[in-house]
């Protein structure tokens, strides 16, 4: 049996059980078959894997994004993110009438702004601390965001 046949039944069973949980308020699922565990948690900076399964080998190499679209499969990503330090109204430029700071697209280096967070009328920068490529920009421009939220993702370049 080749490996795409052992992990398309995982994915079937996987993208059923989102389904499944679309709406619901179970907030963690945690399932055990034939020695691989799965996770699922509704946090959208979340992610879950597949534990390996002795019987099969290695596990699959699909990682299942939560911040992405419900019950889409993607392969891996080795994206950094930048996380928003304090919680806030989310800016993605300095000002409305203002280009944003990143965009989709753009190379940034480590210690460039890429936003603003606004918290009790004080606006602080949010610096990139690598260099990379903007992959997401998963932030709302006006939004609040929690501490430990991730506000765009950097591919490393």
């Amino acid at each position: 049996m080749s490996t795409h046949e052992q992990e398309t039944p995982w994915i079937k069973r996987v993208e059923d059980l989102i389904r499944v949980l679309e709406g619901s308020t179970v907030g963690e699922l945690e399932l055990v078959e034939a020695g691989t565990e799965i996770i699922i948690r509704r946090r959208p900076d979340m992610v879950m894997t597949p534990q390996p399964n002795p019987q099969m080998g290695i596990a699959p190499a699909w990682v299942e994004h939560l911040a992405g679209a419900p019950g889409r499969l993607t392969r891996e990503e080795h994206s950094q993110p930048i996380i928003a330090p304090l919680t806030g109204v989310y800016y993605a430029a300095p000002s409305p009438a203002e280009p944003p700071f990143v965009s989709v697209g753009e190379v940034v280096r480590a210690g460039q702004v890429v936003a603003l967070i606004e918290a009790m009328k004080v606006f602080n920068e949010v610096q990139a601390e690598v260099v990379g490529r903007v992959t997401t920009i998963v932030a709302s421009n006006g939004n609040v965001v929690q501490k430990g939220d991730v506000l765009l993702r950097l591919e490393p370049v």
